[in-house]
């Protein structure tokens, strides 16, 4: 069984920069993917950026792309979202999600998911 924690949410000023950190425990293999999705008030769950566990190849949201950074660290079984240049649309819980098989972009690919973390980017 695979178990996800999120950590580093909080309040930020536009412009400024949070480091999200989800914790992994369980075993995931080499073709696992885990992603950032987020969701805002009255909104569906939009996915944000991912990783494969293996080889590290990343993707990302358009929206989020040269703004966000995913990493892993294999040895810590970690995976961190790194944002900059954050805007007041970024707020949102944002949730880290895990799947087998490769990397996908709706919420319904994956199996696992932890609890989320609050970002509020004020202007």
């Amino acid at each position: 069984q695979v178990q996800l924690v999120e950590s580093g949410g909080g309040r930020v000023q536009a412009g400024g920069s949070l480091t999200l950190s989800c914790a992994i425990s369980g075993r995931i293999s080499s073709s696992y993917a885990v992603a950032w999705f987020r969701q805002a008030p009255g909104e569906g769950r939009d996915f944000v950026a991912a990783v494969i566990w293996g080889v590290g190849s990343s993707y990302y949201a358009t929206s989020v792309k040269g703004r966000f950074t995913i990493s892993r660290d294999n040895s810590k079984n970690t995976v961190d979202l790194h944002m900059s240049m954050l805007k007041p649309e970024d707020t949102a819980i944002y949730s880290c999600a895990a799947k087998d098989y490769g990397v996908g972009t709706m919420p319904g690919e994956y199996q696992y998911w932890g609890q989320g973390t609050q970002v509020t980017v004020s202007s």
